[in-house]
C-alpha cells in the first residue's frame, strides 16, 4: 500500500482537546449572557423547561459518543464564517440590548465551532442536540406578545363554548369571562404559551428517542399545537366550573393542581397520538409492494 493510500486509510480522530478548548473559550465569552439566561429560567415560569434543554442535549451527545468517535473528523474552515457570524450577532445584541440576538449567538457560535473542528459529518450527527439548544432561549417579547394575545382570546372563546355546553351561564368580553357573576380573567399566564413551549420540547425529545420515521416526528411536532390549545381551554373550563362551587378555587392550590393534571393529560394525549400514527405507518408499510 502506498503512503498516500495508508494516509487515506487512517481516520482523523475527533479533536476532543481542541473542542474542549474551543468550548471553554466560548463559555468565557458568553458567560454574562449565560448567567442571565439561567437566572431567567428560574424566574420565568414559561421557561422552566430551559434547565432540561442543555441536559438532554448533552445526554444525546454522550449517548452517541461511540458513533462520534468512530466518525472521521475533517475540519472545515467554512465553520469559521459561522463562528464569525455568531460573534457579530453577539456584538449587535450587546449594542442593541437585544437579549434574544445575543443568546442565540451562543448556539450559532457553538454550531460553527463543531463544524470548524469536526467537519460536516460530525455536524450532521450533532444537528439535533445543537438545534435543540435554541429551545432554551426565550422568544423575543415582541413575538411573545403577538402570540399570547390571540391565544388568550381563543382559549376564552373555547372555554365559553364549553361552559355553555355544560349549561353554565357565561358572558365573554374579550379575555374576561363572567361565569354566573364570578369574573375570570384569562391573562398571559393562562394563554397556553407555557404548555405550548414545554410540550414542543417534550414532543421533539420524545420523537427523537422513541420514533425513527421522520414524518411521524414532524406529525408529533404539529400535533402539539392543537393539544396545547385544547388542554389550556379545558383548564379554563374546569376553573370556571370550580368557581361555581367556591370562587376561591379559581386560584391557589386548586388552580395550580388543575394545570399540572391537565398538562400530564396533554402528554398522555401526545403518547396516544403517537400510537395512532405508528398504526397508520405500519398499515401503509404493510400495503407497500415488496421490491
Amino acid at each position: 500500500m502506498s503512503p498516500a493510500a495508508e494516509a487515506a486509510a487512517v481516520k482523523t480522530p475527533l479533536p476532543l482537546v481542541k473542542l474542549a478548548w474551543f468550548g471553554a473559550l466560548i463559555a468565557v465569552c458568553y458567560f454574562p449572557i449565560l448567567v442571565r439566561l439561567v437566572a431567567q429560567w428560574g424566574s420565568d415560569e414559561d421557561m422552566s423547561h430551559g434547565f432540561f434543554v442543555p441536559v438532554i442535549a448533552g445526554f444525546i451527545v454522550w449517548q452517541r459518543r461511540e458513533e462520534l468517535m468512530a466518525t472521521e473528523a475533517r475540519p472545515n474552515p467554512w465553520g469559521l464564517l459561522l463562528v464569525g457570524w455568531g460573534c457579530i450577532q453577539l456584538l449587535l445584541g450587546y449594542l442593541g440590548t437585544e437579549l434574544f440576538t445575543a443568546r442565540t449567538a451562543f448556539v450559532v457560535t457553538l454550531i460553527g465551532a463543531v463544524w470548524t473542528l469536526g467537519g460536516t459529518a460530525i455536524l450532521k450527527k450533532l444537528a439535533f442536540p445543537l438545534c435543540l439548544l435554541f429551545l432554551m432561549v426565550p422568544i423575543p417579547a415582541v413575538i411573545y406578545n403577538q402570540i399570547t394575545f390571540p391565544l388568550q382570546i381563543l382559549a376564552s372563546q373555547l372555554a365559553a363554548s364549553a361552559l355553555d355546553l355544560f349549561g353554565v351561564p357565561v358572558l365573554r368580553e374579550g379575555n374576561i369571562l363572567d361565569v354566573s357573576g364570578n369574573m375570570l380573567s384569562v391573562v398571559e399566564a393562562c394563554s397556553g404559551i407555557r404548555s405550548l413551549l414545554t410540550l414542543t420540547f417534550l414532543a421533539l425529545v420524545y420523537g427523537y428517542f422513541f420514533e425513527k420515521r421522520t414524518w411521524v416526528r414532524v406529525a408529533l411536532f404539529v400535533i402539539v399545537i392543537p393539544v396545547a390549545i385544547f388542554v389550556n381551554a379545558s383548564r379554563i373550563t374546569v376553573t370556571g366550573l370550580l368557581t361555581l362551587v367556591n370562587p376561591a378555587y379559581a386560584e391557589g392550590f386548586f388552580h395550580e393542581g388543575t394545570g399540572l393534571f391537565l398538562f400530564l393529560a396533554a402528554f398522555v394525549i401526545l403518547l396516544l397520538a403517537h400510537r395512532c400514527l405508528v398504526r397508520i405507518a405500519k398499515f401503509y408499510e404493510s400495503r407497500r409492494p415488496a421490491v
